[in-house]
């Protein structure tokens, strides 16, 4: 098994093999707090397909955000605070954000996807294993899909140490990354959209033992499956 990482939108355009495309803070840990509550997620890259999908599917749930500001009209921002007590049973919700989804649109040459953050990095792990492929790409968005991110740097290379059996400390990691500056909206009181309660959620390592796989649909955007680790469609 060859593991590659990856940064932002152009590595996501470069991912080859199954691919898990990384964004912590915070789509795809929001995204997990959703599946986890029953919700089946269309996660879609542009705003205007968002709107036009969920017009078309009654019931359907807005949710997502740019530069971290939710959506004006949207039901809910991109935050697993906001989302963790929350019953999304048999609900639709169609979710895009500012590099998550825009990173699956992304990375159109990858034959297989799944979602990654640290709630469900081990499930990410067990799965590339189950697998077993040739090449896995690890893809860490960063801002935007343009500037690299420690948290996703860090959980791409957490990842690929648990791949390879190198040793990993969660520990340092999790007293050092409140302090980058990518996670500084969680302390600013101002950005009640990004609450102090986001940061301690994204830093729950293994919280969930599935793994979001990223479907195509033939309703837009992709279809995120939660599966148990090394399940194909």
């Amino acid at each position: 098994m060859n593991v590659f990482i990856t940064y932002g939108l152009e590595g996501a355009r470069e991912a080859r093999g199954l691919t898990v495309v990384i964004d912590v803070f915070r789509a795809f840990t929001t995204a997990c707090f959703v599946a986890a509550s029953g919700g089946e997620i269309l996660a879609v890259a542009g705003e205007d397909d968002a709107r036009a999908l969920a017009k078309s599917l009654p019931g359907a749930v807005l949710m997502g955000e740019r530069d971290c500001i939710p959506l004006p009209g949207f039901d809910y921002g991109n935050s697993p605070a906001l989302v963790e007590n929350e019953d999304f049973g048999g609900r639709r919700v169609v979710f895009t954000t500012s590099a998550g989804t825009q990173g699956l649109a992304a990375a159109a040459s990858a034959d297989g996807i799944v979602t990654g953050s640290f709630v469900n990095a081990r499930a990410v792990v067990e799965h590339i294993r189950a697998r077993g492929p040739e090449i896995v790409t690890l893809v860490a968005l960063g801002e935007a899909g343009l500037l690299p991110s420690p948290e996703d740097s860090m959980c791409a290379i957490y990842i690929k140490n648990e791949l390879d059996g190198f040793p990993n400390s969660f520990k340092t990691l999790a007293n050092y990354l409140p302090t980058v500056p990518s996670a500084a909206k969680f302390h600013d009181p101002a950005k009640d959209y990004a609450p102090p309660r986001d940061l301690e959620l994204c830093l729950d390592l293994d919280r969930f033992d599935f793994v979001l796989r990223a479907e195509p649909d033939p309703r837009g955007g992709f279809l995120l499956v939660r599966s148990a680790p090394g399940a194909s469609a």
